[in-house]
């Protein structure tokens, strides 16, 4: 669960509503994936051009478990070899796939653009056999989706708002429900089935938005499937209101149309939290380091400090203390510390503990919002 937040955005944008494109559909929602990949292998491998529509999603179909999932952090553009598709046949039995860093819903979508585009009948068949897999998994007693399945840690069971894995299926399934390209075409049966899963999935959004002495504010990264209790992640990932994700949340409740006085009760609480919990006076500078450091997931070239500036730009830290609001830091040993400098190189090196994730969303977004759902005098 690492934060991109630009990526975030894109992944978001290729699920607008649009006329049939001539151009090749967009692969900038694979932008995580992809980042995580070349983290772990480089970057100097063949890959198809992004106009080469057919090989990518071929690419996609071969990636494609049996049950309709994908493993997460796969280029779909990597070129590979006769050995990596036929590993990648055998795999296809696998009964593992995962939610996490923007996937499948992802793949649902590409599939269907190059669908509506090749009109090659495989790559719709793939997307709607991903779309039953979304429908599927949706957990029973709230609406969100789980991390990854089968679950191999204590937090992939859980609800996970993390890296948009509630909020992006949610998008997805709303423009199934109303007929937005490319899912104009498809058969009454799945928008009805989209849009249940949608009441059920906005419901439980709005369920699980954390209070603070009575005032709406973000939401935690996962939560218990029974209980709704918010729960931490991976070690260093405790419980919290996570800012990133919380932005997200948020991003797709303004994208409803009429928003109920529910909704929009939910958007305000979030806004006013954000506006509340943010960092001034401090700005994230990263600098290079004497030689690069190999760690397991990352290689890393730069370190980051917090400095004093008066004029730097609102951050806000990745996670807030639900209790009291304040700054949540830790180390992989689960430990929470103090300050900033007290997290390993490692982990400030290869993950994203502050950011100005909500700055466009106070400053542009929600005053646009706003002037939409506010009737005129």
């Amino acid at each position: 669960m690492k934060p991109v937040s630009k990526l975030a955005l894109i992944a978001a944008a290729l699920l607008t509503t649009a006329a049939a494109p001539v151009a090749p559909p967009p692969i900038e929602g694979f932008g995580d994936a992809i980042h995580h990949w070349q983290n772990r292998n480089g970057k100097s491998y063949a890959r198809y051009a992004e106009s080469d529509v057919t090989a990518i999603a071929d690419n996609i179909l071969l990636l494609q478990h049996d049950n309709g999932g994908w493993i997460e952090n796969r280029d779909p553009l990597r070129i590979l070899s006769d050995a990596e598709k036929a590993e990648a046949l055998k795999d296809k039995s696998s009964p593992n796939f995962s939610f996490d860093n923007r996937n499948i819903y992802t793949q649902v979508d590409y599939l269907m653009r190059a669908h509506s585009l090749t009109g090659k009948a495989a790559y719709r068949e793939a997307a709607l056999k991903g779309l039953e897999l979304i429908l599927s998994q949706q957990v029973a007693t709230c609406g969100g989706w789980p991390h990854s399945v089968p679950s191999k840690t204590t937090y992939h069971d859980k609800i996970t708002m993390a890296d948009e894995v509630t909020s992006g299926n949610l998008r997805l399934l709303r423009h199934i429900s109303i007929g937005d390209y490319p899912f104009d075409k498809i058969e009454t049966s799945w928008r009805e089935r989209a849009k249940a899963a949608l009441t059920k999935g906005d419901a439980c959004l709005l369920k699980l938005q954390i209070r603070q002495n009575g005032q709406l504010t973000g939401w935690a990264g996962q939560y218990d499937p029974v209980t709704l209790a918010p729960v931490k992640g991976r070690s260093f990932e405790l419980i919290s209101i996570v800012s990133q994700e919380s932005v997200e949340n948020v991003r797709y409740l303004m994208s409803i149309p009429n928003p109920s006085l529910e909704v929009i009760a939910s958007v305000e609480g979030a806004v006013a939290w954000f506006q509340r919990s943010a960092i001034t006076g401090k700005r994230l500078e990263t600098f290079a380091l004497p030689a690069p450091v190999k760690y397991d997931y990352h290689t890393a070239t730069t370190d980051n400090r917090l400095i004093d500036d008066p004029n730097a730009p609102l951050l806000w830290a990745r996670f807030y203390d639900i209790g009291d609001n304040s700054v949540i830091l830790a180390n992989r040993d689960g430990v929470r510390v103090r300050d900033y400098a007290d997290i390993h190189p490692e982990r400030r090196s290869g993950y994203g503990w502050y950011g100005t994730w909500a700055q466009s969303l106070i400053s542009v977004e929600y005053p646009r919002w706003k002037k939409r759902i506010t009737p005129p005098m």
